[in-house]
């Protein structure tokens, strides 16, 4: 396991600067050792860092997109609940991990998962109500957060006060705004700062991706009553199956893979600015894929998170260690 502090990266696996995340590498075999997955794999190791990472945050995005097309199948707790309950299977496939834990790794573990349903819950109750773009750029406040929220140097404070002032033009009256929207997604967006909190323990009380996938099916099946109570039939209808299916591995399993391999080949601080893009990309997603279109104030708003992000990212300290 690597230690990096500097990002933090995503959803399932991502992020930002100046936090300390655990990247899990595994020291056995995940897959089969196949063809296909010896050609995969050189595919991979043959794509530009940056590269991956921007495939992984647009995976992501256009896995929201069409999460959001699903709603009016299953409703958005609905999708949570084909989302979680997809990307926990292959991952417990995937790792196979043991139940065999220690009460406080069990502890952790069920945090984790617990953060992890609530944060895609909220997350998707907000892009219902919201442009994709929006909700993403306010859920990003998580991590900033966390990146800036211990540190005492005024330039700091200068990039805490350039994200309020985006999300203060987001939330502007130039249009009509679903406050619920806004409130779902600063909820996933303190979820999300609890999730990279979390994810130093995990990482220190679990090995490999076993505790993730457990953390996963606990999500899951934390969700799963509400999934069912909102969508009843509609969580076996074979659109909604292939449908869910899809956005777990467009949010979950591919951004993971490509993100864990660009972590490998580029500096953290690389990554961290790389990522600080992901409302950008969101927004842009939400306009050709949705067709939701943003008001000029809303880009601003859009590009001065990103800014900050970017400045956080870039003006951090340097990481004080990694470990192996």
């Amino acid at each position: 396991m690597t230690q990096v502090s500097g990002s933090v990266f995503d959803r399932e696996s991502g992020g930002l600067a100046v936090v300390t995340v655990h990247v899990e590498r595994a020291h056995r075999r995940v897959w089969p050792r196949t063809v296909l997955a010896a050609v995969a794999g050189r595919g991979l190791r043959s794509v530009p860092p940056p590269m991956l990472v921007l495939a992984g945050i647009v995976s992501v995005q256009i896995g929201a997109a069409l999460a959001k097309g699903l709603f009016p199948i299953t409703g958005a707790i609905g999708v949570v609940t084909l989302r979680l309950g997809f990307a926990a299977t292959i991952l417990l496939v995937a790792w196979r991990p043991s139940l065999r834990m220690p009460r406080r790794a069990w502890l952790v573990v069920a945090g984790f998962g617990t953060v992890l349903g609530v944060m895609n819950a909220l997350f998707y109750e907000a892009i219902s109500r919201l442009p994709l773009g929006v909700a993403v750029t306010i859920e990003f406040l998580g991590p900033l957060a966390v990146a800036i929220g211990g540190s005492r140097r005024w330039r700091d404070g200068l990039w805490a006060l350039l994200a309020a002032g985006g999300v203060a033009l987001l939330t502007d009256g130039g249009g009509h705004v679903s406050w619920v929207g806004v409130l779902c997604a600063l909820g996933a967006a303190a979820c999300w700062a609890c999730y990279i909190l979390l994810s130093a323990k995990l990482g220190a009380q679990t090995s490999g991706g076993g505790g993730l996938a457990i953390a996963m099916a606990i999500g899951g099946l934390l969700i799963l009553p509400f999934g069912v109570v909102e969508s009843g039939a509609a969580l076996v209808n074979p659109v909604a199956l292939a449908a869910g299916l899809g956005v777990a591995l467009l949010s979950s399993v591919v951004p993971y893979s490509v993100e864990l391999e660009a972590l490998r080949r580029i500096p953290p601080r690389v990554f961290g600015v790389l990522m600080s893009l992901e409302p950008a990309v969101a927004a842009l997603c939400g306009l050709v894929v949705l067709g939701q279109g943003l008001r000029p104030a809303q880009w601003i708003a859009i590009c001065l998170v990103v800014g900050a992000s970017v400045g956080a990212t870039r003006t951090s300290d340097p990481p004080a260690a990694a470990e192996s």
